[in-house]
């Protein structure tokens, strides 16, 4: 993710090489801000790895949960969807009952 911009590694930092000149810098000043600047750069990549990792299964956790979201809303539509055609249903069945018991009472047994 971040290695296209990344243009060292710790380990070309540790071989580079610097050209003496007359009045140059001190090699061993040098040396030591490379080691911290190695460190540093040690550090940075390893955080970012981290990072990546925690991105890949946070999204892998994203995709699971939305999964888990379309198969509990298909259930409740399915689960209101029957409780409906019950409900019907029983009113019909109700209606059925209630005509039969006014034919018996009233007499008509048509």
């Amino acid at each position: 993710m971040y290695n296209d911009k990344i243009f060292l590694t710790p380990q070309e930092i540790l071989e580079k090489e610097f050209k003496y000149d007359a009045r140059g810098y001190r090699p061993q000043e040098v040396d030591k801000f490379l080691d911290m600047v190695i460190r540093d750069y040690t550090e940075f990549a390893s955080i970012i790895k981290k990072q990546e990792r925690d991105i890949k299964d946070l999204t892998d956790d994203n995709i699971k949960l939305k999964q888990e979201l379309r198969r509990l809303k298909t259930t409740i539509e399915a689960a209101e969807s029957s409780e409906s055609q019950t409900r019907s249903i029983n009113n019909v069945d109700l209606l059925r009952r209630i005509s039969q018991l006014e034919k018996i009472v009233y007499g008509n047994n048509e």
